[in-house]
């Protein structure tokens, strides 16, 4: 027995057809949404101004790297506590665990 399987998305915005999925992000979230050709169109130059303005976020692949994940979080990745250690002169080296008294430091000052 042969099947086929049709999907159709729905604007999510105004219930008719949709033509695309539009994935963004906000806040350190992503999000998709369901866009006919004239609502993707919308959003798009909604947004223009603040993407052009806008720097771009890592390679926008959604990928397990633990580092991104942390800073979704809020939390900072070990390249940050090297960076902000070195421009600080607190030698760390180039890999491996750094050590807590030098995230202490990290997390201090940031907060102050």
């Amino acid at each position: 027995m042969a099947q086929k399987v049709l999907v159709e998305l729905i604007d999510d915005l105004d219930g008719g057809k949709a033509a695309e999925t539009v994935t963004f992000g906000l806040d350190g979230r992503s999000y998709d949404i369901d866009l006919s050709g004239k609502n993707a169109k919308a959003l798009r130059k909604a947004l223009e101004p603040f993407v052009d303005s806008a720097r771009r976020a890592g390679n926008g692949k959604q990928t397990g790297n633990g580092a991104r994940k942390a800073a979704a979080r809020g939390r900072s990745t070990t390249q940050d506590v090297r960076e902000w250690a070195r421009l600080a002169g607190i030698e760390v080296a180039e890999r491996g665990r750094i050590s807590a008294d030098v995230v202490a430091q990290f997390e201090a000052a940031q907060h102050a």
